[in-house]
C-alpha cells in the first residue's frame, strides 16, 4: 500500500503556497480564459500560434492548481521550537564552514515545498540537509554531492 506524501512546511511558507494558488485561480485563470477568447477570434484554430500557446499556459496552471491545492491538503506545518540542543533539524539555520577554505554557508532547511536556494532555503531532501540533520555545533560532516565530496563544519544553529 502506497504512503501518501506529505509535505513539510513553516507556517510562513504554507501562506506563501496559500496565496500563490489564490492568484492562479482568481488572475491568472481569467487572463488566460481572455486569450483565449481573443485568439479564437482570429480564426482557423489549427494554424493558430496565440491560441495554442493560450492553451498550453492554461494546461500548465490548471497542473500548478491542482499540485498546490496537494500539497496545502498535505501540509505538514514545522513548529518552531525554540529549545536548547544545537541540533539540526527541519526548521533550523544552519552555518557551516566549507573544509578545508573555510568558506561559510548559511542555510535554513525545509521541506521541498519551500525549497529555494536564492532565498538560502534548501529542501530536507537535498544532499546537504540530509548530511547535516541530527548534526551538532563543531561537528565535521561528509555531504555527498553530485560533483564530489565536500567536507564541512557546522559553525552555528539556529
Amino acid at each position: 500500500m502506497a504512503v501518501d506524501k506529505t509535505y513539510p512546511m513553516t507556517k510562513a511558507g504554507k501562506e506563501k503556497i496559500e496565496q500563490e494558488l489564490e492568484h492562479l485561480k482568481m488572475v491568472k485563470r481569467k487572463e488566460i480564459v481572455e486569450r483565449i477568447k481573443t485568439a479564437r477570434g482570429f480564426g482557423d484554430l489549427s494554424e493558430n500560434s496565440e491560441y495554442d500557446a493560450a492553451k498550453d499556459e492554461q494546461a500548465f496552471v490548471e497542473g500548478r492548481i491542482l499540485l498546490l491545492e496537494n500539497m496545502i491538503r498535505k501540509a505538514v506545518i514545522i513548529e518552531e521550537v525554540y529549545d536548547n540542543t544545537n541540533t539540526v533539524t527541519l526548521g533550523k539555520t544552519v552555518t557551516f564552514a566549507e573544509l578545508p577554505n573555510g568558506d561559510e554557508e548559511t542555510y535554513t532547511i525545509v521541506g521541498s515545498a519551500e525549497a529555494d536556494p536564492f532565498e538560502g532555503k534548501i529542501s530536507n531532501d537535498s544532499p546537504i540537509a540530509r548530511s547535516l540533520i541530527g548534526k551538532q555545533v563543531g561537528d565535521k560532516v561528509t555531504v555527498q554531492t553530485p560533483g564530489g565530496d565536500m567536507q564541512v563544519k557546522i559553525v552555528s544553529i539556529k
